[in-house]
């Protein structure tokens, strides 16, 4: 007997005992290869050489047996024959060297790969290789990506192809994902057992336990080629039918929490991104400390954007090293309410800027707590100078031109030690530039830099701001030129009217995290079916 037939007649015994682990580590499809697949490729390639798929075939229909695809025909599982045929043709002509072919030939195996997982019967004997090459076709689709010079060629193929810039083109990862999204789909819309999705013991039943293992390879692709419209469709197919999320492995939970957070804050869903990135980092495993520094950079993000900054326990531990340097200035400008040290941090000429931007947290942090800064500062204003109140029953206040005049006075002093910086270097308005040149289509107009940067309409308009999303309790007199705080009566006028930004977000946000599902689903009673007889039609008199 050939090793090919011995290798199939392997094949047939893993099948009949529905081994899916085993089958899995039948198919290797990676080198190194053990010596056994070398001796098959050497045979495969001298008995069915060149296109000859139709020998190929007619030799795995005689040595693996028929079985039923769970309806009353009684119909051969073909697509695990087809499967086969194509896996002995992989391994017959597959080139390592030629990284391009080889993922054609990878992400058309894995298709026929999942057409086998569609099987009622005995699709789940498939789950653990369709996730063995996912992961396979993922490694070298992003491997790709990296190397740009190997794919130039797809992307001007593509770009003939699509005939302009009008259509969106899918790139190699995203074709990638859309292949593993529907092994994700077939494991979601598993049928078998009840309307839960558990079995007696309280886990996933069936393809059920693949859902969450195809669905963070898709969102690892997704958030690699930046298509988060992708990764709304996996969250939001998951809402509608997935079991609970607490009810899959630890390493499954923590990966999806992970990626889900991250969609989340890319979105601006702060205290939803952060939510479940502390569940995730709570759930991660105290050896993973890569995966707990990823987790740990957006968590803190979001909570600065949030109020709650990082607490120096916390940037000890061994996940955070490093991350107390680029964080804790940030947090202390805005504590300060220092608003040209604030923008300096996040300049993107700042050397922690290159860092950031890769992490794609930057422009939230500038954004978003740029009005955390003016908070601050209009706190350190009215202990610096505020009115405390009286006996005639007038309220504790601030002046908003002593707030104007502190803006202007730290903004100075930021330009001043610029200018110092810049070695002299300036324009004729004072602004320092790198080389001095300016457009002669510029020259003689009024540099915007050299002119007062805040106002007292900006900084009216600043308060109110502040007030209207209640991170200050009061209000403005505009006569008078002051911000009033209300209440100061039952609490102490500084406590009530600079609240604590955390509190006041989290009493107003909405604790639902969509895409986490937390709940059981309820088993609903079959429709019943209700047969009307001797019934009158519609605008007919009885009797008639």
């Amino acid at each position: 007997m050939s090793v090919v037939d011995q290798f199939l007649a392997e094949i047939n015994q893993i099948l009949r005992t529905k081994n899916g682990q085993k089958l899995r580590e039948y198919l290797v499809i990676e080198p190194p290869l053990p010596p056994l697949y070398s001796v098959i490729v050497i045979e495969v390639r001298q008995l069915f050489p060149g296109k000859k798929q139709d020998v190929i075939e007619a030799r795995c229909e005689k040595l693996l047996p028929e079985y039923h695809e769970g309806d009353s025909t009684g119909g051969s599982w073909t697509a695990f024959i087809t499967f086969m045929v194509q896996y002995f043709a992989f391994l017959r002509d597959v080139n390592v060297d030629q990284l391009v072919e080889t993922h054609a030939m990878l992400q058309s195996l894995l298709n026929n790969c999942i057409l086998a997982l569609s099987d009622a019967t005995m699709g789940i004997v498939m789950l653990p290789t369709v996730i063995s090459f996912s992961r396979a076709l993922a490694r070298l689709a992003i491997g790709l990506d990296r190397r740009p010079d190997l794919i130039a060629h797809l992307a001007r193929r593509e770009a003939i192809a699509g005939g302009g810039d009008a259509v969106e083109k899918v790139t190699l990862v995203e074709s990638s994902a859309n292949v593993i999204r529907e092994a994700f789909k077939k494991c979601l819309n598993e049928r078998s057992g009840n309307a839960t999705g558990l079995d007696a013991s309280g886990k996933p039943d069936g393809r059920r336990t693949g859902i969450y293992l195809c669905a963070n390879i898709c969102l690892k692709l997704f958030f690699h080629c930046r298509k988060l419209r992708s990764a709304e469709q996996v969250f939001t197919n998951i809402s509608q039918q997935s079991p609970p999320l607490a009810r899959f492995p630890a390493s499954q939970r923590v990966t999806f929490l992970y990626y889900l957070g991250r969609y989340l804050f890319a979105n601006n869903h702060f205290f939803r991104a952060q939510l479940a990135l502390q569940a995730a980092y709570e759930q991660c495993h105290n050896q993973g400390t890569k995966q707990r520094r990823s987790i740990l950079v957006y968590l803190i993000t979001s909570n600065i954007v949030l109020g709650r900054f990082p607490s120096v326990i916390l940037l000890q531990r061994p996940e955070a090293a490093g991350l107390g340097k680029i964080f804790l200035p940030i947090c202390q400008a805005i504590k300060k309410g220092d608003l040209a040290t604030f923008k300096n941090l996040l300049d993107m000429d700042h050397r922690n800027a290159a860092w950031l931007l890769q992490k794609r947290v930057l422009l939230q942090l500038r954004d978003r707590c740029e009005v955390l800064v003016w908070r601050s500062l209009a706190r350190r204003t009215y202990l610096l100078s505020g009115f405390r109140g009286d006996e005639t029953k007038r309220a504790p206040s601030l002046d908003l031109r002593d707030l104007l005049n502190l803006a202007l006075f730290l903004e100075g002093r930021a330009r001043t030690s610029a200018e110092a910086l810049s070695n002299g270097h300036t324009t004729n308005h004072g602004v320092a530039h790198s080389n001095g040149y300016i457009d002669p289509d510029l020259e003689g107009e009024t540099d915007p830099d050299s002119m007062d940067l805040f106002t007292m309409d900006e900084m009216e308009s600043i308060i109110a701001s502040l007030v209207n999303q209640e991170l200050l309790h009061g209000y403005i007199s505009h006569k008078h030129l002051r911000f009033a705080i209300t209440g100061a009566k039952a609490k102490p006028a500084l406590d009530i009217g600079f609240p604590m930004v955390w509190s006041v977000i989290e009493a107003a946000a909405d604790k639902e995290v969509p895409g986490w599902v937390k709940a059981e689903r309820v088993q609903t009673a079959a429709p019943r079916r209700v047969v009307v007889t001797d019934a009158t039609p519609a605008g007919v008199a009885p009797g008639g």
